[in-house]
């Protein structure tokens, strides 16, 4: 999955995000391509709502350990 921000912008009557141009040369979308968004509006995201979570080991070494659990099963 690819995170990208995006600005909803006025086109006509419509709304529309822009994708960046970048993003649209590494996957190679053209026009008429179908594409999924997932839409998440920002006020709503889980860190406004919940805050910031601090834990006493990286990110990294969570996965490692979940890898391990997993492989044990």
């Amino acid at each position: 999955m690819i995170n990208v921000e995006s600005k909803v912008r006025e086109w006509g009557r419509s709304l529309g995000v822009v994708i960046p141009k970048d993003l649209v040369s590494k996957e190679k979308i053209r026009a008429g391509d179908k594409i999924k968004l997932m839409i998440i509006k920002d006020h709503n995201s889980i860190k406004k709502t919940f805050g910031t979570f601090k834990f006493k080991k990286t990110t990294e070494e969570m996965l490692k350990e979940a890898d391990k659990e997993a492989w044990n099963e």
